[in-house]
């Protein structure tokens, strides 16, 4: 079966507006309206493609643990944003997703701000069943502080009669 390009609506939004810096702020607070939670770290979209997904998170008190460092569900968040936009740009527009599990680890403390990276290059060979992107948080420093393993449940979407 051959691979049907995705018509997201974040990627539709990203392609019209992701061009400048408030377009960048404006696709963000649009995805952040329709999934509020998301909202409460604040992300903006460096890049949003087919198999590529960036999403920045500043350090600030709000994200922050009792050692000053990024709280570890703040970086859970931006992994399953960019993990969950990426498949969603990424994936035939046959079928639909839904996050069933996240395998995380804590590699170093998150002191600076921080950039989640979800990359899945075979994107056009995504089918029914379980797939897992993977995605990397790192610091300013260009280092991985943490790492995730979001597996997400791949169905058909339901056709229309």
């Amino acid at each position: 079966m051959e691979y049907q390009s995705s018509k997201s609506a974040v990627l539709q939004l990203w392609k019209k507006f992701g061009g400048s810096a408030f377009g960048r702020w404006t696709v963000s607070k649009v995805v952040a309206f329709k999934a509020p939670y998301f909202r409460s770290i604040k992300p903006c979209f460096a890049e949003v493609s087919p198999g590529r997904v960036e999403v920045l998170l500043k350090k600030r008190w709000g994200v922050t643990n009792h050692i000053g460092t990024v709280h570890a569900i703040a970086m859970c968040n931006a992994a399953e944003l960019a993990g969950g936009v990426c498949l969603d740009v990424s994936l035939d527009r046959r079928f639909r997703w839904i996050p069933v599990g996240m395998e995380v680890k804590y590699l170093k403390m998150a002191k600076t701000n921080l950039r989640a990276v979800c990359e899945y290059p075979d994107f056009a060979s995504i089918q029914v069943g379980d797939v897992v992107m993977p995605v990397g948080v790192f610091d300013t420093n260009g280092e991985e502080v943490f790492h995730a393993d979001i597996t997400m449940r791949v169905s058909q979407r339901p056709t229309n009669k």
